[in-house]
């Protein structure tokens, strides 16, 4: 026993992303997994059209873009260590928030402050690996690091569900602050602090602003394809949460538990992907990974329409699983590939602008379309937009593994 303990000890100093890092992602994926079969069918039972329902899950990525710009300006005056532990602080307290909501206005803050603690969070996590970790590995470490996400993707939904259906839609929500405080206490144990701050600390507001200004102008010529293509397959990524656990429990008449075990089925799909999407990137290259993925995912939700039961449902979330794990880190290694690095700060801030809008249209367009046509013309429309991503990145988006080797 000793000796194993003294075999760990020696791992994770040979490993130092393992506890600041590494753990605290998987805890935070771990309790967005428990959430996941849960919060649109608790949005709903505030007796809400879909379009509220679509609003309010859209809330947390709305709090993140409000955050993303600002959130490298935060970085260069607190570092990223204050960042996370910031970032972490307000998802705990988001997440207990929704335990005792009262009404659908206190919901939606409680998914705001949590969108805005992600969004800090995320940039410094973000840019804290696009400095440890050199190009020819990168691929690898960030699909890691994506598929610690999916491991805990893979366990939450089925405990959420099985919480849900044993002690109601509520409590899946103090299981989950309790694995935000579990993360947040990891960091502030764990975390070094910065050694220096990525920009200046007497930074001011309007030179940040004309940072990202110029930031925007010298790599307009990369960021606008491919910020397209990852608009698109965020929204992608995003609309299954909501068209999953709405349409089997409104139209399949499937329970929560069923609908956690659902979406554990393809994250366990999802999840055995993320090592080899690493080894696909970084030995062929990152299209070979990003292109099949949207499109995969795009045909899972194409696929919901026409799931008549439990077992149609089930093969719909694994091709959306197959698609996701092959997409494992993908947007994360794009970023980081293009991001200049005397302009990480600023360029990652626009990155993560980009894909948290397409977040945040995902579901407003599952709860905007649903209420005006049906919940399959939402999965017909979001699905068809996995599709057009598929494309973007084909043909526009270039080959980023050759831009250097350092």
């Amino acid at each position: 026993m000793i000796a194993r303990t003294k075999e760990l000890g020696r791992t994770i100093r040979q490993h130092p992303l393992i506890l600041p890092l590494y753990l605290p992602t998987l805890l935070i994926a771990f309790s967005w997994g428990v959430r996941e079969p849960i919060l649109p069918l608790y949005i709903r039972d505030f007796n809400v059209s879909y379009n509220v329902v679509g609003l309010v899950l859209a809330a947390m990525h709305l709090g993140m873009l409000a955050t993303d710009l600002p959130s490298g300006l935060l970085m260069a005056r607190f570092g990223k260590r204050r960042l996370m532990i910031l970032g972490i602080a307000c998802g705990t307290v988001g997440s207990a928030g929704l335990l005792w909501a009262g009404s659908i206005p206190v919901v939606f803050a409680c998914r705001l402050l949590s969108g805005f603690g992600y969004a800090v969070y995320s940039l410094a996590r973000h840019t804290f690996l696009a400095d440890a970790v050199p190009i020819h590995s990168r691929g690898r470490v960030v699909a890691f690091f994506g598929g610690l996400f999916r491991i805990g993707r893979f366990a939450g939904p089925a405990m959420g569900g099985f919480v849900a259906a044993q002690l109601g839609l509520r409590m899946p929500f103090l299981l989950m602050a309790g694995l935000n405080a579990a993360a947040l206490l990891v960091i502030f144990l764990t975390m070094p602090g910065d050694d220096h701050p990525a920009l200046e600390e007497t930074l001011s507001l309007s030179a940040y602003l004309n940072q990202l200004k110029n930031t925007f102008v010298e790599n307009r010529r990369v960021m606008l394809p491919v910020g397209l293509g990852q608009l698109l397959a965020q929204m992608v990524r995003t609309a299954p949460s909501a068209i999953i656990p709405l349409f089997a429990a409104d139209i399949l008449n499937l329970d929560v538990q069923q609908i956690g075990l659902i979406i554990s089925i393809g994250a366990a799909i999802d999840m055995v992907m993320f090592y080899p999407t690493g080894v696909i990137m970084d030995r062929f290259g990152r299209k070979f990974a990003v292109v099949p993925s949207f499109l995969l995912q795009g045909l899972g939700v194409i696929m919901i329409p026409l799931a008549g039961g439990f077992a149609g449902m089930v093969a719909a979330a694994g091709v959306i699983g197959f698609g996701n794990g092959l997409g494992s880190g993908t947007m994360m290694t794009l970023g980081a590939d293009l991001a200049p690095p005397d302009q990480r700060g600023p360029f990652l801030g626009m990155w993560r602008l980009i894909g948290d809008t397409g977040f945040m249209i995902g579901p407003l367009a599952v709860g905007s379309v649903a209420d005006l046509l049906a919940l399959p013309a939402a999965a017909l429309i979001t699905g068809s937009g996995g599709l057009l991503a598929s494309l973007v990145f084909l043909v526009l988006v270039p080959e980023t593994l050759r831009r250097g080797k350092g």
